[in-house]
């Protein structure tokens, strides 16, 4: 059986043609004709106006859609919708991932778009949402783009299938391709360039159009470099030089980090600008990777504090003993903190792609704009010629108006009119149509003003679009004074900072702290820090907020020191830990110092730290006062696996009012009591005790005294004695009490137990003292707040009144020794 065929048989004049072809020429046409085809449009901007084609037509279709800023948004499918049906004929994700990139503000130097709803975030970290949910429409930038497009300013041609016109570029009021910068990847060639400060750029454009032979030199002088809309610091301006020269070359993008305490205890790297095109979860995984690796030390957590109202912010929590500077050049050597971004000015000129440098983008913009307001100087003027020729005529029907109507009624038809009218008043074809599509309510008196007004008005504008046109100086100042304008209206500060180099090499700050000397010191306000080296803060000559230092203890970077409490208590603390005093500064802070009750874990409410100890066991060890008139001195023994220790067992209802770490074991101790009542006694007097010993008696107290303050004094020293009683009803002035300073040597010394002697008379009204210390000279007194309170002079008498105070003292320091 034959086998049937549905092919249709040559005519019997059909002649055979056969042509051979080279493959390797066909291959290399075929790949010639499409690798152009993909660099003239869709990979590479235009040098004029900056976009590529894609952007060009969603600006384009927008503007034909009246999404300006003062309409409402619309769904971004619609626009992408009409983008991809009427002008692009590519995949909606390529046009809605261009869309959504033209509405980044971190993308973007001066976004196009005023997106509405989820666009994403820094470095893709958060997707942007699909386009059936986001709304967009143009911002009052991207309406400069396509400003004037009506007027016949730039060139129109057939979409992809011919049913449309679309533009071959925008008239571009701004220089979007240095402001915006471009990426994309051709065949055999790409462009990725950053953007730019819309006021240097402008500027730059200014100056090269009042002086066209300007060298690269003048024009850096108003573009130094990039200004990325992240921010951060471009480290190293060499490579921005070449670029700008030859069109290519590489710089380092570095994040913005400073150190800062971010908790009591703890210095961190708070970050709060990123590279461009960075997002803080690739940092975040690169740091984890890292640490968990062991390839990166030092770094105890890592948190995302980003919100809408204060932006991005990392906060890298740094391990105690470990140097923040250090950490952070690891941070830049190791992580995205640090990029590199490679500058290749590829940008199409009359359809050629070119490597351009800073001048010559400049020089294909500049050329652009004077090709557009030229075209649009010559279609306005078009447009009010045309209009004169109208208004002219009108006014000549105006001068015999009867003239006109007579004619017109007695013509046969409008073609009659209109020749006889044409005839009559030489007018030509257009003014007489003109007359007779008028309405006669316009032939009025006043009309006439108004048309000898507008023809008037209409002959300066022609004039002024004729000089335009016929003078070069003019063009030129025209297209300037318009840049300004733009500047001055979207014009923002510098956000990223140019440095020329990165500053000191890392390797030059150690990556942990070293186990050198050091002091740590403790304020009449709780506050607690430790010194670079082993010696106390300057002491500042006028009295500050914080500055009493009221106990010190020699230690180690790396060491413990000791801090005894109310309770009777010793809790150790890890130096390392506590923050470190800036150098030269001269007393505590907030900002620089620490709470000490953040060290010490739970405090009772009534419990407070008293002083601390060096915890070196060579030492005489501590003297310890309690409020009931015991005295103490503790063996140092202080066991290196315990964080706490018994120094002292109290009596029910006792506390400590003083612990000091004696430094000879001369010293005398004093008690001071409530009944103003001072006991110095040698420290020798007192044998040394185990830690859970109860003490010895040291003062002897009267029913419903109480001890107000134990110290140590060097006997040899220089000292004093400060005493505040409670207020007297009857003398005036004496709200916060009366205050008595008397030198340490006026008062002998007594047997321990015993009741010692007067430090201060009573005046009339007063029944106590609440405030008592004694300690080396010159004494500096403050609140409890640690504002400075002012002293008397020194009494000499041991057992006389005191003045009006003029503060509500509650402390008292001397110098440490």
């Amino acid at each position: 059986m034959a086998r049937r065929t549905t092919k249709t048989p040559p005519p019997d004049d059909f002649e055979e043609r056969i042509l051979d072809i080279d493959v390797v020429d066909e291959m290399q046409g075929s790949f010639l004709e499409y690798a152009y085809s993909v660099i003239y449009s869709r990979a590479l901007p235009d040098a004029r106006d900056g976009l590529k084609p894609v952007h060009r037509r969603i600006l384009y279709q927008m503007n034909e859609m009246g999404l300006r800023p003062d309409r409402g948004h619309v769904k971004c499918a619609r626009v992408v919708g009409d983008v991809m049906g009427r002008l692009h004929p590519h995949g909606d994700t390529a046009i809605y991932d261009t869309l959504v990139r033209m509405a980044q503000p971190f993308s973007m130097r001066l976004p196009l778009v005023d997106g509405h709803g989820n666009f994403g975030s820094l470095g893709n970290d958060d997707p942007p949402a699909a386009m059936r949910y986001t709304e967009c429409r143009m911002t009052s930038a991207a309406t400069l783009m396509v400003e004037s497009i009506d007027e016949d300013t730039v060139d129109f041609g057939p979409n992809y299938d011919g049913s449309e016109n679309e533009p071959g570029v925008l008239p571009a009021a701004f220089p979007n391709l240095l402001v915006n910068g471009a990426s994309g990847i051709a065949v055999g060639m790409a462009t990725n360039m950053p953007p730019h400060n819309l006021g240097e750029v402008v500027q730059a454009a200014r100056h090269l159009i009042r002086h066209p032979n300007a060298d690269l030199e003048a024009l850096m002088r108003f573009v130094p470099g990039p200004d990325l809309p992240t921010g951060g610091h471009i480290v190293g301006l060499a490579g921005i030089r070449d670029a700008y020269e030859s069109g290519r070359g590489t710089f380092r993008i570095r994040a913005t980090a400073t150190v800062e305490n971010v908790t009591p205890r703890r210095k961190g790297i708070v970050v709060t600008e990123l590279p461009y095109n960075v997002g803080p979860e690739k940092v975040i995984a690169k740091v984890k990777d890292l640490v968990s690796a062991k390839k990166l030390q030092g770094i105890a957590d890592l948190k995302d504090l980003t919100d809408r109202e204060h932006g991005l912010r990392l906060v890298i929590e740094i391990k105690n003993g470990f140097n923040p500077e250090a950490v952070l050049e690891q941070l830049y050597k190791l992580t995205p903190m640090e990029e590199t971004f490679g500058i290749n000015n590829v940008a199409l000129v009359d359809g050629q792609p070119l490597t351009l440098g800073l001048k010559e983008l400049l020089q294909v913009y500049v050329d652009h704009r004077f090709e557009v307001v030229r075209r649009r100087s010559e279609h306005r003027r078009g447009k009010r010629a045309d209009r004169l020729h109208l208004v002219d005529g009108l006014l000549v029907a105006l001068l015999d108006i009867d003239e006109v109507i007579r004619i017109i009624r007695s013509s046969d038809n409008a073609a009659v009119a209109k020749e006889r009218l044409m005839e009559r008043f030489e007018l030509s074809d257009v003014q007489t149509q003109y007359i007779l599509d008028t309405p006669l309510r316009r032939l009025t008196r006043f009309d006439r003003v108004e048309l000898e007004a507008e023809r008037e008005r209409l002959r300066e504008e022609i004039a002024e679009l004729t000089a335009i046109l016929e003078s070069d100086t003019l063009l030129r100042k025209v297209v300037s004074d318009e840049l300004g304008k733009v500047a001055k209206k979207f014009g923002t500060p510098r956000r990223t900072v140019l440095l020329e180099s990165a500053g000191a090499p890392a390797a030059a700050v150690p990556l942990q702290v070293a186990d050198a000397p050091c002091r740590v010191v403790l304020s009449t306000t709780g506050l607690i820090a430790r010194t670079a080296a082993d010696e106390l803060p300057p002491r500042p000559a006028e009295r500050a907020a914080h500055d009493l230092l009221v106990s010190q203890a020699r230690t180690t970077t790396r060491g413990q020191v000791g801090a005894v409490t109310t309770a009777g208590r010793l809790l150790r603390l890890e130096v390392v830990d506590l923050p470190l005093l800036p150098a030269g500064a001269g007393q505590l802070t907030p900002g620089d110092a620490a709470p000490v009750t953040e060290f010490c874990g739970d405090l009772a409410p009534d419990e407070r730290v008293l002083a601390l100890t060096s915890l070196d066991e060579s030492s005489p060890g501590l003297a310890l006062g309690t409020e009931r008139g015991v005295v103490k001195r503790v063996v140092p023994d202080y066991p290196a696996n315990r964080d706490e220790l018994e120094v002292i067992t109290l009596r029910e209802g006792d506390r400590l009012v003083g612990a000091v770490e004696l430094a000879t074991g001369d010293e005398d101790l004093v008690f001071i009591t409530s009944e103003a009542q001072l006991l110095r006694f040698p420290a020798s007097a007192v044998r040394p005790q185990g830690r859970p010993a109860a003490g010895m008696a040291g003062v002897k107290l009267p029913d419903e005294a109480r001890v107000l303050s134990f110290t140590a004094v060097d006997p040899a020293a220089d000292a004093v004695v400060v005493t505040v009683a409670t207020g007297a009803e009857a003398l005036p002035g004496t709200d916060f009490g009366s205050v008595k300073v008397t030198g340490f040597a006026e008062y002998p010394r007594k047997g321990r137990a015993t009741g010692g002697v007067r430090c201060q008379r009573f005046l009339r009204g007063e029944r106590e003292l609440r405030f008592a210390w004694a300690g080396p000279a010159p004494a500096r007194g403050a609140t409890a707040d640690g504002e400075p309170v002012a002293l008397p002079a020194v009494d000499p008498r041991r057992d006389g009144s005191g003045t009006p105070l003029g503060g509500d003292l509650r402390a008292v320091a001397g110098p440490l020794g």
